[in-house]
């Protein structure tokens, strides 16, 4: 790093104010806003232009921090580590969220209202079919993604970019058959304790893994447009900690509440 005079004096990177922070919190704000609305029986659309600002908000914050890694070489190796703890602490707080579900479905499974689970009447899935092969494309998903990363590491453009397509395409899939086995579900989220923790797991894992996916989608991107090196490429770094992450997930789902949480249940047809 340079010395002369007037130039930086520390390997650290001291941020421009920035006006999306405070936007973005306005516009979650008015998105949360619309969705209690729509929950308390008002119009869906409401929810629409907070959703919309807070995506356009996403976009170009992040186009800025792109702008600083590449091309402006803010993220000095000081720097990098700081971000490295940070994604850390990012998904050390996901596992806490996550717990919480499995608490609750931990806490309604060994102490049942009744004394039977699944609850009388419903009719769980089969985690031999859906379930099962979305954990097979998950975990060939994470060997695809470390593919890419090994690829990176000696340098392989092509061996990079390929690991990274196939990544998301096995994460489109996972998304389309969980869009699917919801669509043939055999009970409703209101129907009783099973459905609700069902579905808020699942759930809320398989928008984890559709922001994943975006994620890599625009390293992909990134990596068309020679933005990584083999020693500056926190952004694919981080993408890949959050993807083997979600793929660590839905293995606990799938042993928990797919197989152990049906309770030798038959799957709905």
């Amino acid at each position: 790093m340079s010395t002369s005079h007037g130039g930086p004096k520390h390997p650290y990177h001291l941020v421009d104010p920035s006006p999306w922070p405070l936007i973005g919190a306005g516009f979650a704000g008015l998105m949360f806003g619309g969705a209690v609305i729509y929950m308390h029986g008002g119009p869906l659309w409401l929810v629409a232009p907070g959703f919309v600002g807070v995506v356009a908000i996403m976009a170009v914050w992040w186009r800025d921090v792109i702008r600083e890694a590449v091309h402006e070489g803010q993220h000095t190796p000081v720097v990098q580590i700081g971000l490295r703890y940070g994604m850390a602490l990012f998904i050390a707080s996901e596992v806490m969220f996550f717990a919480a579900f499995f608490w609750a479905f931990f806490s309604s499974a060994l102490f049942p209202v009744g004394g039977v689970w699944p609850p009388k009447g419903i009719h769980p899935f089969n985690p031999w079919e859906i379930p099962f092969l979305n954990t097979l494309i998950l975990l060939t998903s994470g060997t695809t993604v470390t593919w890419a990363h090994h690829a990176l590491l000696e340098n392989d453009r092509k061996g990079l970019v390929r690991g990274l397509g196939l990544t998301v395409i096995l994460g489109i899939c996972f998304t389309s058959l969980q869009a699917y086995e919801y669509s043939h579900a055999a009970f409703g989220f209101k129907e009783g304790i099973y459905p609700s923790t069902f579905f808020m797991a699942t759930g809320f894992h398989g928008f984890h893994v559709i922001i994943g996916t975006c994620f890599l989608a625009v390293n992909f991107f990134r990596a068309r447009a020679g933005h990584f090196t083999p020693d500056h490429h926190f952004g694919f770094e981080a993408a890949a900690w959050y993807w083997h992450f979600v793929d660590v997930v839905w293995l606990f789902l799938f042993v928990c509440i797919y197989w152990w949480g049906s309770g030798g249940a038959v799957g709905a047809e």
